[in-house]
């Protein structure tokens, strides 16, 4: 039985808690491995939606243990918030269905102040784009080891010191953009008082993961954002803090590479992108803005605008190879119909030259420009289609044509945000 990771195949928002959530009916566990609030995903259960940032999606789930991995860089603050609003809307959380390492480092109110700042004082056209949720801070102090961590919690008499290293480098920075110096003892209120509501929670959890592997259990690895915002592998500068492609199931989970099964890749049928950074696809026409305002192509997290284009084959079969993606599970069909023509980008040319992959170069993506190739679309409904007899014949041959271009089977079709509207061709935990 493959244990299962999900991972976004293009810049995040490819619609993974919908994914996630129809998975989970049949994993034992599932495991967040990296980011940290900054990601949103919304589930739709029975007509309720949940809006999760750091909790698993399994969360929503009786009988499903989750798990926040090692990878996960955890706001307790945000996590007590979360935790209160799903419980106000009659989801239980103990210690029996959640779980966080103890070994995840923390986001201090510190984190997302010099997030923040450094955003908003770089010259327009510097920007990163960041939630300026403290995320990249946060993953700086963890690789300088000088992080608080979630253990640390429990072990209030060696904070001191803990606290004086971080601010020693937090304070340099203060004190270079002319902010008032933090006192350690702010600090240590600010942990104490989270204290209590996190450590219910915290667990050995590579040991706790590696024994339910070995009895079993399915274990389903959790992702946010994409593929093409890997620390590495992305659009760099214009990515997360953190490593996003499958791989890092085993590290932010603490476990080793022969526990990751079948790799799911999400990926829309369109593309999109919050932020800034290079996007080849992109429209700037009503054609754009439709496809916007049909897909409701708002953040869940910072509720900003996303840039929408036309699908691109090229980055995703990029980041099939990336990722060791096994098959796609394809969303938002639904939001193409009525499109009379669609396009997809089959190659780039860059000076002249016809290339099929994005360059890591920061200038050269700037000056890539797409090859499309034009399908013709479909005037019939998608929207609710749960088998191939009930798509138009020319959605099925969209698919089939995008299939032979990323290089990867189809394993998923999704075409609505509810959890029943989804057409299975293949079963990640049984195929």
């Amino acid at each position: 039985m493959a244990n299962v990771v999900v991972v976004g195949a293009q810049w995040g928002d490819e619609g993974k808690g919908k994914i996630v959530d129809w998975l989970s009916v049949e994993a034992d566990v599932v495991v967040r491995y990296q980011g940290g609030h900054n990601a949103g995903h919304t589930l739709v259960i029975d007509g309720v939606t949940f809006k999760l940032s750091l909790l698993p999606s399994g969360i929503v789930r009786p009988g499903k243990l989750s798990v926040i991995g090692n990878g996960v860089v955890v706001d307790p603050r945000h996590l007590i918030k979360e935790i209160a609003g799903l419980r106000a809307q009659g989801v239980t959380i103990s210690r029996e269905n959640l779980r966080i390492a103890e070994n995840a480092p923390l986001i201090l109110s510190l984190h997302g102040e010099l997030d923040a700042l450094r955003e908003n004082s770089a010259a327009e056209g510097a920007r990163i784009g960041t939630t300026k949720r403290g995320i990249g801070p946060a993953y700086e102090d963890k690789v300088g080891r000088r992080a608080i961590r979630v253990m640390d919690l429990a072990e209030l008499a060696t904070l001191d010191a803990k606290i004086e290293r971080l601010l020693t480098h937090h304070n340099a920075l203060r004190r270079g953009f002319g902010l008032e110096e933090i006192a350690p003892g702010t600090i240590r209120a600010e942990l104490e008082e989270v204290a209590p509501h996190v450590l219910p929670f915290m667990d050995r959890t590579w040991s706790l993961l590696e024994d339910l592997r070995r009895a079993g259990k399915r274990i389903l690895f959790e992702g946010a954002q994409g593929a093409l915002l890997d620390i590495d592998h992305g659009t760099y500068p214009y990515v997360t803090s953190s490593n996003t492609v499958a791989s890092n199931a085993a590290t932010g989970a603490g476990l080793g590479p022969k526990a990751i099964g079948y790799v799911l890749g999400i990926a829309k049928a369109y593309t999109t992108r919050v932020g800034e950074g290079p996007f080849p696809t992109e429209l700037h026409d009503d054609i754009g803005r439709s496809i916007g305002e049909k897909g409701r192509e708002f953040g869940t997290v910072t509720g900003r605008a996303r840039r929408c284009g036309w699908f691109d084959a090229v980055l995703v079969r990029q980041t099939v190879k990336t990722s060791g993606i096994d098959g796609i599970a394809l969303t938002k069909l639904d939001i193409l119909d009525g499109f009379e023509e669609l396009k997809v980008c089959v190659g780039y040319r860059l000076d002249g030259q016809t290339i099929e992959y994005l360059p890591a170069s920061q200038a050269a993506q700037a000056r890539v420009e797409p090859i499309f190739e034009t399908a013709e679309g479909w005037r019939e409904p998608t929207g609710g289609a749960r088998s191939w007899a009930q798509l138009p014949a020319q959605a099925i041959k969209y698919v089939r044509r995008i299939e032979e271009l990323i290089e990867s089977p189809v394993a998923l079709l999704s075409t609505s945000p509810e959890r029943e509207d989804t057409i299975l061709m293949h079963n990640p935990f049984r195929d």
